[in-house]
């Protein structure tokens, strides 16, 4: 499979690729009946087909350790939704600050990338609070680590980003400086397909 750091210009996978990505998102999909009821995987099977570009960011969310799945359906747009399943923040996408100008103005001991480039090169979306807290409708995410969300405007222009984690059976809302980062906060994302 590919990795993050080495993506090229090609956003495709080759053929025994996609065959054994669409593979462990069959198994996955039939193991957690429970997020998507009333959902065919024959149906979702044929949307990732004819959207390669969806089924490589598909591939960067599982390489990176998202365990993506479908959380849902958008009738207005006929789009399967995908989401960061992991029980964790996905590892392959922690110990980032928020956002590329929270990077850059960090003097020294600067970490490797940030959640909002990462997203927009793997092609996802960053969970809102709102979607977040309906992902932990479906389970318990977080216990040990916490997600960086999309932050609003009015906190990111303040120099402020904010991230949720599970703990205690709630889900908590915290603020942090957008340059910080930890070795348990990662982001979650999401995909339409």
């Amino acid at each position: 499979m590919t990795k993050l750091n080495n993506i090229s210009d090609n956003k495709e996978l080759a053929p025994e690729q996609s065959k054994e990505l669409i593979k462990i998102l069959k198994e996955r999909f039939e193991k957690n009946m429970s997020y998507h009821i009333d959902i065919r995987w024959d149906k979702v099977q044929a949307k990732l087909e004819t959207n390669k570009d969806k089924l490589w960011a598909l591939n960067e969310m599982e390489v990176t350790g998202g365990e993506p799945d479908v959380v849902g359906y958008d009738k207005n747009t006929d789009k399967y939704i995908f989401c960061d399943c992991s029980a964790e923040s996905p590892k392959g996408r922690r110990s980032v600050c928020y956002d590329r100008d929270a990077l850059e103005s960090r003097k020294e001991h600067k970490p490797a990338n940030n959640a909002v480039d990462m997203a927009a090169t793997i092609g996802i979306d960053i969970l809102t609070e709102e979607q977040y807290r309906e992902l932990q409708k479906l389970g318990n995410f977080d216990a040990k680590t916490s997600s960086w969300v999309k932050t609003p405007d009015n906190i990111r222009k303040m120099g402020g980003a904010i991230f949720c984690d599970r703990r205690y059976d709630t889900v908590f809302v915290y603020h942090n400086g957008a340059e910080s980062y930890y070795a348990a906060r990662g982001f979650r994302g999401m995909l339409r397909v």
